[in-house]
């Protein structure tokens, strides 16, 4: 009998998600369970590594037990996970100190002492500039917790972690796959190596570092255990998957130069595809993260924590009408957002609550400005929705300055977000793009299913399976013509408080 069931798995920042495929895409079962997130102290965030095991255990289980399938037909697996934290095993692949969260700002110094000293090279090489990612952060590691930091093996992934547990592999075989390595600020992105240079500015041991592979590589089989814990059958293969941005990539078959990906999820994700590796030293802004696709870059920038925005206002300015299941709040508070009018008469948001990721600004936060006695509750709502349009805008005005060739006319939305059309519209009008929402919200779980299907040879080329199979929903949103000139003022308006934020809030640290 046919083996054509696929198992793709996202290790979230809040969540981890699992799904159940058959190789044309349809989705059979789907299981969801939430992941903490703790704060021990301010600016710092962090995730117990094993959670990531754990949680990928049970989200499999329920998914298979819902739909009652057969295991046996399940061809292989893949995992995708966040990106830019980093977490640590030791000799016998146990991890070593919690999982340093991308949410996490601690390594703040060690971000300013490369800005002034290696910022241009290490764009140059990786694709991105120096920012909360894995360099700076094995070094606050290294100087602020060396006794933790020498009993270090290998630096790796939530990813690589559960796949290399699953299949319980050696600590001297530990990998990460090339979608990660403009994050690391130790690659050399364009060879799919690791920099001698950079490892040597940045004072990271390069044994600690994993092998770099293929996403589709096989890394091995699941073991007794993870049979065990997972409900798969011994043998079944795991493919070494992707980063979660690049998965989503891949499953809403944003493939082919000129298409825009946005990742509606807990970071706002502004994606492109092209068929360069375009380094934005000038600006600083743009991270340029290699494509599961052979030859595709995707130059990127995101919000960080974007996506809790609405969940944070609610939580934080709750109302009377706050009642009801999440998506009946969400779609409420939208209902308000739309009462107020586009550019909301002046007011105007910052969205780094927690610091900027791009162009690197830790010392930020956020703020609304620009607010009078006319302004009421609407208005503060629309204006932080209105703030991610922005700073997209931003990101794209440098798209096309480096990659001045391509014509940038659609943008499909994935994730929990990309189910509001108030909100799709919105960023539509503001960004003067085209919007096309991906049916299966959570694309990424498709990616790794394709990677999987990759990785044991049910499918040949990448880039045709993901254009064939893309869940996309017809449905077009446009730009609102109507509102184009009061977002052109407050994108002009909201460009200037940017600049004056950035220096006001580094002048107070």
């Amino acid at each position: 009998m046919l083996k054509d069931l696929l198992v793709g798995v996202d290790l979230g920042t809040t969540a981890t998600k699992a799904a159940l495929y058959r190789l044309d895409g349809t989705l059979v079962s789907e299981a969801r369970v939430e992941v903490p997130l703790t704060r021990p102290a301010p600016g710092h965030v962090e995730q117990d590594t094993g959670d990531f095991y754990r949680s990928a255990a049970v989200a499999v289980r329920r998914c298979l037990a819902t739909c009652n399938a057969d295991s046996g037909l399940i061809a292989g697996i893949a995992f995708d996970s966040q990106m830019a934290g980093v977490g640590a095993v030791d000799e016998q692949f146990q991890p070593v100190m919690p999982f340093d969260s991308w949410l996490d700002m601690r390594c703040r110094p060690y971000i300013d002492q490369l800005q002034r000293t290696a910022a241009a090279r290490i764009t140059e090489l990786t694709g991105c500039a120096p920012t909360c990612d894995h360099g700076p952060k094995m070094m606050w590691w290294n100087y602020e917790r060396p006794e933790i930091a020498r009993r270090v093996a290998k630096w790796i992934m939530p990813a690589a972690y559960v796949a290399g547990r699953m299949a319980g592999i050696r600590v001297a075989d530990a990998f990460m796959d090339y979608t990660f390595l403009h994050f690391t600020a130790l690659a050399d992105a364009r060879s799919g190596a690791w920099s001698d240079e950079l490892c040597g500015l940045l004072g990271i041991r390069k044994e600690q570092l994993p092998s770099i592979v293929e996403p589709w590589r096989q890394v091995g089989e699941v073991g007794d255990q993870a049979a065990a814990d997972f409900g798969l059958p011994v043998g079944l293969p795991i493919a070494a998957g992707a980063g979660d941005t690049a998965a989503g990539a891949l499953g809403a078959g944003a493939v082919t130069p000129g298409i825009l990906l946005d990742t509606a999820g807990t970071a706002a994700v502004l994606a492109a595809c092209t068929s360069r590796f375009c380094a934005d030293v000038s600006h600083g802004a743009l991270i340029v993260m290699r494509s599961v696709v052979e030859g595709v870059w995707n130059p990127l920038a995101y919000i960080a924590g974007g996506g809790l925005l609405i969940p944070w206002f609610r939580e934080t300015f709750p109302s009377g009408d706050s009642g009801g299941p999440d998506e009946v709040i969400f779609d409420r508070i939208f209902e308000q957002a739309l009462s107020a009018p586009a550019g909301c008469e002046g007011l105007v948001f910052s969205p780094h609550l927690g610091g900027r990721i791009c162009p690197a600004g830790p010392g930020m936060r956020g703020s609304w400005v620009g607010f009078s006695w006319s302004h009421q509750r609407p208005h503060f709502i629309r204006a932080m929705v209105e703030s991610v349009g922005y700073e997209y805008v931003l990101y794209l005005r440098i798209l096309k300055e480096l990659l001045p060739e391509v014509n940038f006319t659609e943008a499909r939305v994935i994730g929990g977000g990309a189910r509001s059309t108030a909100w799709n519209r919105i960023k539509a009008s503001i960004l003067g793009v085209h919007y096309r929402r991906v049916r299966a919200q959570e694309s990424a779980t498709w990616g790794c299913a394709l990677i999987a299907a990759k990785a044991t040879g049910l499918i040949g080329d990448l880039a045709t399976a993901a254009t064939e199979f893309a869940p996309v929903c017809a449905e077009v949103i446009d730009p609102d013509t109507n509102d184009r000139a009061a977002y052109q003022r407050g994108l002009e308006t909201y460009l200037r408080w940017q600049d004056l934020f950035e220096r006001g809030f580094e002048a107070e640290q």
